[in-house]
């Protein structure tokens, strides 16, 4: 009885797939517990929202697990390239072999939701945590566009508060030479480019732990909390209404 366990714990880390993580964590907070969630947050901005409205509702702390803003070297290069500012325009790319005729072994090729929903909802998450807090946030009428590749492919053109904007290409089913994650940053300053991850997963996630404790334990909201998950599903439903739109929807 998930009610049961949240009545006795003062914390809880969700990991599942977003359609159920939302509710859990919404009841979750309700009860009094910290969140650790796993991104996106949920995939209806309506749901998103709900597990905010909840956590501000009870006062809990919240931290929404984006890899690399847990992972020392490119957590530190995004701080730095925000602090700089002077950016332009950007690009992302996060593009894996998950599915498609020349995909590679990996636990992740059963996850029906990651099939279901392909890279905008499953790779989407990490791109704009990398994004946002350097460009800003994505706001105004046009200001999300997308449009579909072979396979799963999208890509994405954002424009951002403060006049730069930046392109995003995602996929699921790229080809094993193609694969690879990274992100570039152009402005005032020059080129430069978003370090590889410094430690793996698992002890990002520990840092993420840590992230929430610490959050839980001063009162002050962490910079990747539902809040910030929130946003990020708003910008990828609006890209995925704007791929609807295009196809007839």
């Amino acid at each position: 009885d998930p009610d049961a366990l949240f009545a006795d714990v003062d914390a809880v880390a969700v990991a599942l797939p977003p359609a159920v993580q939302a509710g859990l964590a919404a009841r979750a907070a309700e009860a009094g517990c910290h969140l650790l969630l796993d991104k996106p947050v949920a995939t209806a901005v309506v749901d998103a929202r709900r597990v905010v409205e909840a956590a501000e509702r009870s006062g809990v702390s919240s931290v929404v697990f984006f890899t690399l803003r847990y992972d020392p070297l490119p957590a530190g290069w995004i701080a730095e390239q925000a602090a700089a500012g002077g950016w332009c325009t950007a690009h992302a790319d996060w593009l894996a072999p998950l599915f498609g005729d020349a995909a590679e072994p990996s636990p992740f090729a059963a996850s029906h939701w990651r099939r279901e929903k392909g890279a905008l909802w499953d790779v989407g998450p990490h791109a704009l945590s990398v994004l946002l807090p350097v460009l800003g946030d994505v706001t105004g009428p046009g200001a999300v566009r997308a449009v579909r590749g072979p396979g799963d492919t999208v890509q994405l053109v954002l424009r951002h508060a403060e006049g730069a904007t930046s392109t995003v290409t995602l996929s699921l089913t790229a080809p094993p030479a193609a694969a690879g994650a990274g992100a570039e940053l152009r402005g005032e300053h020059g080129v430069t480019a978003l370090p590889e991850g410094s430690i793996g997963p698992v002890a990002a996630f520990a840092r993420a732990v840590d992230a929430l404790l610490a959050s839980a334990g001063t009162g002050a909201p962490h910079p990747c909390d539902v809040r910030f998950g929130l946003r990020v599903t708003e910008l990828l439903a609006a890209a995925e209404q704007d791929l609807e739109a295009a196809e007839g929807r």
